[in-house]
């Protein structure tokens, strides 16, 4: 099959659950920014950002690791071995300690009456990230509907959950015509509880997934190689110091919103602006998707002829894909998405959507461009790029988030601009480097014209607003054709290529 075919074939597949477990993951958005005030919803997203740190440092680049060596190591069976006994030892240390000390650790971060939270976070971070090796075996055999199945259970079963203790345990207990079913809610139940249920929710999940992955398990023998797992961790550790870097990027705005800003208004800030940063939606989606097929193929793909060829045309059609996304999501943000997604008391962030929207653009670019680094074995590079960013990051929202609202650039609309300008630099800096090292002659015009014409037809959307709302959605539409339109003039010629 043609690659680029297949790779497009292997993203649709992934996209299809990334697609519909993120709508279902994403409908809790407006349930939650319902349910609970900004405030506790700032809570949920400040632990949440305190997970997504943990989870790098719990798989620490093992699982790129896996994909580097399964390609080139002739027993597989041994990689898959290794990665998975090493990922289980560290796993199954971090859990027991963070239940000893989970009392202390709870009072560290500012939440000393609830060391509960530190260990339903401890056993479902753990579960994860023993499962990141055979789901990755999973994509390296091209298994690509056993991986999605999978993961669309995990959201189901945390969809399910969260429906379940939020909205129908309240609505029986608060209905006499439930009476049957109130002795077996109060047995399960606790009305004094609200946020906790989330958490709750994801333990059971993650526990659900690990249990599915079990016919993976046949593949692993009794102990590690300490030969391969010595060359694993050369090659994985600066990944983790990527990661830990690109998580100060992703997530420890949040945290630096409850930690600078006065208590009075950090947790309700949190609340707002992880809200907004949920309406990127498409986007992460689309990213999440190409991520899990690109990451194999383009190992696989290292072996053809002219690898950099094909990394120019994937890179091309990502931006068409990306710009196309961002200019739809914005067109129909305020008649549609953020209707739906959020809740009246969060719209006032609106503002952040398009700066983040961008932002995760140049992220995604991003991580095409990082193939570099990856291929040639130089992970290091990837670790002082995310560092780089994670300084500007880091500067950035120490510098803006503390000033008066007298200042345009305050609070959460500081955090947004520290992310655009932390992925921008990110991306042109790999660019860069990418040119010395791993040679790809990407096409920058086509780069500058689609995403230019997006920006352009976004700005128009906004110059020429229709009072009715069908007007409104004939002219978006419009705008989403005059986009699709040059796109096909332009690479009409260039379309047999993944026929």
């Amino acid at each position: 099959m043609n690659p680029l075919k297949r790779l497009a074939g292997q993203t649709a597949v992934y996209g299809v659950s990334s697609v519909l477990g993120r709508i279902l993951g994403y409908l809790l958005v407006p349930l939650y920014t319902r349910v609970f005030l900004p405030d506790e919803y700032g809570t949920v997203n400040v632990f949440y950002a305190f997970a997504a740190f943990l989870t790098v440092v719990l798989t620490y680049g093992m699982e790129t690791a896996f994909f580097r060596f399964y390609e080139n190591e002739p027993d597989k069976g041994k990689v898959f071995s290794t990665g998975l006994i090493s990922l289980t030892v560290t796993s199954v240390a971090f859990i027991a300690l963070a239940n000893v000390f989970n009392s202390s650790v709870a009072a560290w971060i500012g939440y000393p009456g609830h060391p509960e939270y530190i260990t339903w976070f401890a056993w479902f971070l753990g579960l994860d990230a023993i499962s990141k090796i055979p789901f990755a075996l999973l994509r390296a055999q091209n298994k690509a509907i056993r991986f999605a199945a999978i993961n669309m259970t995990n959201i189901l079963v945390n969809f399910g959950l969260n429906l379940f203790f939020l909205l129908f345990c309240p609505h029986v207990l608060g209905h006499s015509s439930w009476s049957f079913l109130h002795g077996f809610i109060n047995a399960i139940y606790n009305p004094e509880w609200g946020i906790e249920y989330i958490f709750i929710s994801n333990l059971v999940a993650s526990s659900v997934t690990l249990l599915l992955l079990i016919p993976q398990f046949r593949a692993v023998r009794q102990k590690a190689d300490s030969r391969l797992l010595r060359q694993m961790l050369v090659y994985a550790l600066p990944l983790l110091f990527a990661g830990m870097a690109g998580i100060v990027n992703e997530t420890f705005d949040r945290l630096l919103l409850r930690y600078l800003l006065p208590a009075g208004t950090a947790e309700y800030q949190v609340g707002i602006y992880s809200a907004c940063y949920k309406i990127s939606i498409l986007m992460t989606i689309f990213i999440q998707a190409y991520r899990y097929a690109a990451e194999p193929f383009f190992f696989a793909a290292a072996k053809e002829k002219e690898p950099g060829n094909l990394y120019r045309r994937t890179m091309n059609y990502f931006i068409i894909a990306v710009s196309f996304i961002f200019l739809a999501t914005m067109v129909y943000l305020d008649d549609f998405i953020l209707r739906f997604l959020i809740g009246k008391n969060y719209w006032e962030g609106r503002a952040v959507i398009p700066i983040l929207m961008m932002a995760n653009l140049f992220l995604g670019v991003y991580y095409n461009l990082s193939i570099w680094y990856k291929l040639t074995s130089k992970t290091v590079w990837g670790a002082w790029l995310s560092l780089m960013g994670a300084v500007i990051t880091l500067a950035l929202n120490f510098w803006w988030i503390p000033l008066g609202p007298d200042h345009l650039i305050h609070g959460y609309m500081g955090s947004a601009w520290a992310t655009f300008i932390c992925y921008g630099a990110m991306m042109v800096a790999s660019y860069l480097l990418g040119r010395h090292f791993f040679p790809v002659k990407y096409d920058l015009g086509r780069f500058c014209i689609y995403l230019g014409l997006a920006l352009l037809l976004y700005m128009v959307s906004l110059l020429i607003l229709p009072t009715a709302l069908w007007m409104r959605i004939i002219f978006h539409t419009m705008l989403l054709a005059v986009f699709a339109a040059v796109v096909i003039l332009i690479e009409k010629p260039r379309l047999s290529a993944i026929r």
